[in-house]
């Protein structure tokens, strides 16, 4: 009995230290990653602002006379037409004044005609015959001055259109200049946009513009640049007007809009990467860039441009395209160290179960 214990200790002994001598080797495992190809950004950034819907030709109306208004043709809403005659004053007392020109204007010119004639025949100084002429010019331009009260006195639509609202009505005494009615034009409608001025300094990147409205669920409208304004309004905002492209019968004047004014991409360093490949470390930003000659990673910073949607991220820093940037398994390696890259998903092998 006392020799089976020794033997049996000797032997527990002798696997004790065959179990110690294996555990000395410890086998490193290579992480396994999936890396994309870097692409270039081919659109910087887009802005979305609220825009609302103008007419393109808007004014007031008014005579550039004074008077009363004996008649007004047309009522809020109504459709005019260019050269239409919508109001006309009481012209009574410019056609009397009219007459008093004319037959003044007829015995001066016979008296300058007859001095003239003398003159001709050098039977008058000179300066009798610049007297008669500088008379008889402002004779002709008080008359042609008269003539035109008499015709200011009828008011006409610049162009086609509705009257927006009324000022003044029939038997109502107005100034020369004074408002008498509104009107807006019937031509492809204008959208105002306010932009701050982050955005007003970018103006010279901007590409295309577009437009979406509550009445057109699901569509957007392509617009064209028209102008911005150089200085900001009073609230700081500068005002950047854009046109339809074409005539749209459903967009009418006071709608709501909201405008995608895009960006074009001024910036080679910009380039797109998958979201999941930038990593969050003591404030910022960082990807880990894959080297396929000696399969070992290495972290490079990088300033994120802007988030998309569909999963990708605008970044700068990396330099250019074509870079092989680690997309999953980013919160598993480290600074230097070798991985093993996994093969793409491939169409007919789902799963990688064949």
């Amino acid at each position: 009995m006392k020799h089976s214990g020794i033997l049996c200790y000797l032997f527990c002994a002798t696997i004790l230290c065959a179990c110690g001598n294996g555990g000395g080797k410890k086998e490193v495992s290579i992480p396994l990653v999936r890396v994309d190809t870097v692409r270039q950004s081919g659109t910087v950034a887009s802005m979305e602002f609220p825009g609302r819907v103008v007419s393109a030709e808007e004014a007031n109306l008014a005579f550039k006379v004074s008077g009363t208004i004996s008649k007004v043709y047309v009522r809020e809403g109504d459709y005019i037409k260019a050269g239409q005659l919508v109001a006309e004053l009481d012209d009574k007392d410019y056609k009397v004044q009219l007459s008093a020109t004319e037959a003044e204007y007829a015995l001066v010119k016979a008296e300058a005609e007859r001095v003239m004639a003398l003159y001709e025949e050098g039977a008058t100084t000179a300066s009798n015959y610049d007297k008669a002429r500088y008379g008889l010019s402002q004779m002709e331009a008080k008359l042609q001055n008269h003539r035109n009260q008499v015709a200011y006195c009828r008011l006409y639509a610049p162009y086609s259109g509705r009257v927006k609202i009324m000022f003044m009505d029939s038997r109502e005494i107005v100034g020369a200049g004074m408002p008498v009615m509104g009107i807006v034009g019937d031509g492809v409608p204008e959208i105002l946009v306010n932009l701050p001025a982050v955005a007003y300094l970018q103006r010279s990147s901007f590409v295309s513009y577009e437009a979406a409205f509550n009445v057109l669920p699901g569509e957007t409208v392509p617009l064209d640049f028209v102008s911005v304004m150089g200085e900001a309004n009073t609230n700081q905002l500068y005002t950047l007007r854009l046109r339809l492209s074409s005539a749209n019968p459903q967009i009418a004047p006071g709608m709501s809009a909201w405008v995608t004014v895009k960006i074009g991409n001024q910036n080679t360093g910009v380039v797109s990467v998958p979201s999941t490949s930038i990593v969050e470390d003591n404030g910022g930003s960082y990807v880990f860039v894959y080297d396929p000659a000696t399969q070992k990673v290495s972290r490079q910073r990088v300033e994120v441009y802007k988030l998309h949607t569909d999963g990708s991220a605008e970044v700068t820093g990396i330099g250019n395209s074509n870079v092989l940037v680690v997309s999953s398994g980013v919160h598993f390696i480290s600074e230097g160290d070798k991985v093993e890259v996994l093969a793409p998903i491939s169409s007919t092998n789902v799963g990688g179960l064949l």
